[in-house]
């Protein structure tokens, strides 16, 4: 790093370097089989730097020709943004747990017995399920110097393990799954079987739902999964900036239900996103993005926070080989005070929700969402009473969170999103005609 920045200083006003290395073994199953045993080794490092006034960029992978690397990181700069921030300088950041030894000490048949554990408890309680299931342990270490003084890193070490399930039953498919990750050991996986199986128990019967408006619970997986994307897009200062979120000038306004209250947190000991700083070597810290339904904060990187004349929220990432862009690390939402089961309760109809399929398409950066459930159960009478099948969803995010009620029983997903359930009770619901026409003939 000394070398490559040396180098850089030759013909840049200031550089900074950034180097990632990683190692990570996974077991893969697939239709409850052992299928594949991986281990792999990956480095890169990226080059910053100030070259007549403008912003170049260059990243190599396990290269060791820093002239190389300093000479296209000088020919990008030419068509480079001009420069309006200074790189901070390193060091004092508050100390981050991202990193436990016993991960590292995994052995690979600790994987495989994890596994093949997931996949029997599943089986025994469902045994025509044809099960995928992927454990995978890491370590990687995040090192960034500059020019203009100091150096910062830190280690990460990952474990995280999702299984997808099958079942079909003539020509009907029913898919269940779960996942989770943290930066250290899980304390059991059994958790995580017990929540597949509870969606097989919920998902034994068939049931058919009505088409109008309905009232929609979103499970934590469903959260995640319907409603974020479209919720977060939203506060990203680069799109606040350019004029294109919907939450541009809407900064201390009240746009949520006054029970919603959502934050993003890189401080969070072993979460899968944590660190003591960006990857720009600004202090990461808690940002309230919505306080009690008020549109708090917006997040910024270094060249995002000068265009907008404000400071960087240390929310700098990399990924893929690109210059950093604004990006979030784990979102924490407000538990509230409702349980799952009184919002059941609360139904006369209505849909719990786990999973669409195509949530991600249409007018996102408008808040829209929708697509067919993949994994639904009709509420009648405050009851669970059956899957859904052919069923559509289709809403807008700022409507349906400004009436929102947030419950308890918040948990991760995914090692990034801690959420309760959210109860919406106005969502556009869409059954097929075939589902419509079974329901008024089970009537008749």
């Amino acid at each position: 790093m000394k070398n490559l920045l040396s180098c850089a200083g030759a013909v840049a006003e200031a550089a900074e370097a950034w180097r990632v290395s990683s190692r990570s073994t996974s077991v893969s199953f697939e239709a409850n089989r052992l299928k594949q045993v991986q281990t792999s080794d990956a480095s890169s490092v990226a080059l910053r730097i100030f070259h007549k006034g403008k912003i170049g960029f260059a990243v190599a992978s396990g290269s060791d020709d820093v002239a190389r690397l300093v000479e296209m990181a000088a020919e990008t700069a030419e068509f480079g943004l001009p420069v309006k921030f200074d790189f901070p300088m390193l060091g004092g950041y508050a100390q981050v747990n991202t990193f436990d030894p016993a991960v590292y000490r995994m052995k690979l048949e600790e994987l495989v017995a994890m596994g093949n554990y997931l996949v029997d408890k599943i089986r025994k309680h469902t045994p025509g399920i044809l099960c995928d299931v992927q454990v995978s342990r890491g370590l990687s270490s995040f090192v960034l110097a500059s020019l203009r003084g100091g150096e910062a890193r830190y280690e990460k070490s990952s474990f995280s393990i999702g299984v997808e399930g099958m079942l079909i039953n003539g020509t009907d498919m029913l898919f269940v799954g779960e996942g989770e990750g943290s930066c250290r050991m899980p304390d059991g996986i059994d958790a995580l079987a017990d929540r597949v199986i509870k969606q097989l128990e919920l998902a034994r019967k068939q049931a058919s739902v009505s088409t109008g408006i309905l009232p929609v619970i979103f499970t934590p997986t469903g959260v995640a999964n319907v409603l974020l994307e479209p919720l977060l897009m939203a506060f990203s200062g680069k799109l606040v900036h350019d004029g294109t979120s919907p939450l541009e000038g809407r900064l201390g306004e009240k746009v949520f239900a006054e029970n919603l209250s959502v934050w993003d947190d890189a401080t969070l000991d072993y979460c899968l996103a944590s660190s003591p700083f960006d990857d720009e070597g600004v202090p990461t810290g808690k940002l309230p993005l919505i306080q009690a339904g008020v549109v708090a904060n917006f997040y910024y990187d270094l060249q995002t926070a000068a265009q907008a004349g404000v400071q960087s929220t240390g929310s700098g990432r990399r990924g893929g080989g690109t210059p950093p862009a604004p990006s979030l690390s784990s979102i924490v939402i407000k538990e509230g005070k409702a349980s799952f089961a009184e919002m059941v309760r609360d139904m006369q109809e209505g849909l719990v929700v786990e999973q669409l399929i195509g949530a991600g398409q249409g007018n996102t950066l408008g808040g829209d969402f929708g697509g067919n459930v993949l994994l639904g159960y009709k509420v009648e009478n405050g009851k669970i009473t059956g899957r859904v099948k052919d069923t559509m969803l289709s809403g807008n995010v700022y409507e349906a969170l400004r009436q929102v009620v947030s419950g308890r029983e918040a948990r991760w997903v995914g090692g990034t999103v801690f959420t309760p359930p959210l109860y919406c009770p106005a969502i556009s619901v869409a059954a097929s005609p075939q589902v419509d026409a079974a329901k008024e003939g089970g009537k008749s």
